[in-house]
Parts: C-alpha cells; sequence; structure tokens
C-alpha cells in the first residue's frame, strides 16, 4: 500500500468539511490518508479492516522477536526433549 501524495494528505479542516468523503477514500482506496495541521502531518486514518491486519502483523512480528532473542540469547532445546516432557506433563 503506497501512499499517494496527490490524493492521501488532506488538511485537518478539510475533515471537518468533508468528513464522509475522506472515510470513503480510506475503504475505498484501503490506503490511509493523512490529515495536516498547519502544513504538517498530525493524524493517520486507516480503513478498520487494513488496521486490523497491521495490527495482527505486529503482533506476529512480536512473538518472532521474542523467538529471536531466544536463539540469540541461546534460549532454546531441542524439540524432542520439549515433546517429551510436553507428553510426560500431560500424560501422553
Amino acid at each position: 500500500m503506497i501512499l499517494n501524495l496527490m490524493e492521501d494528505i488532506h488538511p485537518v479542516s478539510e475533515l471537518k468539511k468533508n468528513t464522509r468523503k475522506i472515510l470513503e477514500q480510506a475503504h475505498k482506496t484501503g490506503r490511509p490518508v493523512v490529515l495536516t495541521v498547519n502544513g504538517k502531518a498530525s493524524a493517520v486514518i486507516l480503513d478498520v479492516q487494513v488496521y486490523e491486519k497491521h495490527r495482527q502483523a505486529m503482533n506476529i512480528a512480536k512473538i518472532l522477536l521474542e523467538a529471536e532473542n531466544d536463539i540469540i540469547e541461546n534460549n532454546t532445546r531441542p524439540a524432542i526433549s520439549f515433546l517429551e516432557e510436553f507428553k510426560r506433563a500431560r500424560q501422553i
């Protein structure tokens, strides 16, 4: 999703006047809409489905980062020993 500089940046005053139009743009394009105050970026509007996808991706990235840190810190063990312990603990 690439920001379209001509279409996706609006002053906050335009949001006040054309809220429905700007929201429809975010829903239709799936791109973020950047709101400006005094010519500077101030806030971003995202379609809720796009937001959910980003949130899920961030959660997965967080889990992967924790796993990568475990590998770096050598805080791992062979899968077979984990599975054996898991089976014993659950009496499988």
